[in-house]
């Protein structure tokens, strides 16, 4: 950070293209958004600012984008009901329904989970976050339902945020995929970025380009095309388990971003109104920031995901 900025830095990885195709694909920003920054005189070549995006710089060129910092509006506190995994002084482990957005953003300013646990716990959760998302240490999707954590101290959040980045959080998660995996149980590798493509999604990429991230899967239940499993996550990357998933060839039932659903199972999918991923936090153990102690949660699976397999049990 410089005065408020984000410094993105780096260089050109290959000879050719054009300049906001170039630095969209090197950074976790879109094209229109790097054309803007270039009208803005916010990106620079080898140290001298550009504006051009049709630009074709020589492969290795280094470049700077300064990325000024949003200034979000505070969160208004909002009497949202939350059930609650655990709580002490230090942190809470909510239970998230699908359909719940962790922290606001554009589109989704209010009604989010921030905002329910900002009157939950009278405005006292940590500062790390910004304004925009205190006491945020990590996500799930706004159509995962299940467990996560949020810090109400400083040194709650602080170190919670070593054990994930350490990868000593135990994570599990259940979800409905399609198909039967072989072997019905395995582990996948394999980085994930985001998809220079669609920038809305995530993709599995080269090693070296994206995060490494490694998913430990086995069967639960063979269902009649599909399966419950269980993943556990030794990395926590964004979309993880549903990139993962989609990438062995059984994506999540429901998922609208990373795979269809089987044919033969959509008419059930349609006639019970499942329209999300089938995935659900189940499982949050960590050792407790402050006091030392194990803290271990468990959430039963969401009641739309148990409707899904008694479905799934009656057409078998």
């Amino acid at each position: 950070m410089n005065g408020g900025e984000r410094i993105i830095e780096g260089t050109i990885a290959a000879e050719g293209l054009r300049l906001d195709k170039a630095l969209a694909e090197a950074s976790d920003l879109s094209r229109e958004r790097i054309k803007a920054l270039l009208g803005e005189g916010r990106i620079s070549l080898a140290g001298k600012a550009v504006s051009q995006a049709s630009l074709k710089p020589a492969a290795g060129t280094p470049f700077t984008i300064r990325v000024p910092e949003a200034a979000p509006a505070e969160a208004e506190a909002q009497d949202i009901p939350l059930v609650i995994a655990y709580e002490d002084e230090h942190l809470i482990v909510i239970d998230k329904p699908a359909g719940l957005v962790v922290h606001p953003a554009a589109g989704n300013l209010d009604c989010t989970l921030v905002n329910a646990l900002l009157h939950h716990c009278h405005g006292q959760l940590s500062g790390i976050g910004g304004v925009a998302r205190p006491g945020i240490v990590h996500r799930i999707d706004k159509d995962t339902s299940g467990l996560l954590v949020v810090a109400k101290t400083d040194a709650a959040h602080e170190g919670l945020a070593k054990q994930f980045a350490d990868h000593s959080i135990e994570r599990a998660y259940l979800a409905i995929v399609g198909g039967q995996p072989i072997p019905p149980a395995g582990t996948v590798r394999g980085a994930i970025a985001r998809s220079s493509a669609n920038r809305k999604k995530m993709a599995l990429v080269e090693d070296g380009r994206g995060k490494h991230a490694v998913t430990h899967y086995r069967t639960i239940e063979p269902l009649d095309g599909a399966a419950l499993i269980e993943c556990r996550l030794e990395t926590g990357r964004t979309h993880q388990v549903r990139v993962h998933m989609a990438s062995i060839g059984h994506a999540l039932l429901g998922d609208p971003v990373y795979g269809r659903s089987p044919a033969r199972l959509r008419p059930l999918l349609s006639r019970i109104g499942f329209a999300r991923q089938a995935l659900h936090a189940a499982v949050l153990g960590f050792t407790h920031p402050v006091t030392g102690a194990p803290v271990r949660c468990e959430s039963a699976l969401s009641d739309d995901m148990r409707e899904l397999l008694v479905e799934l049990h009656r057409s078998s």
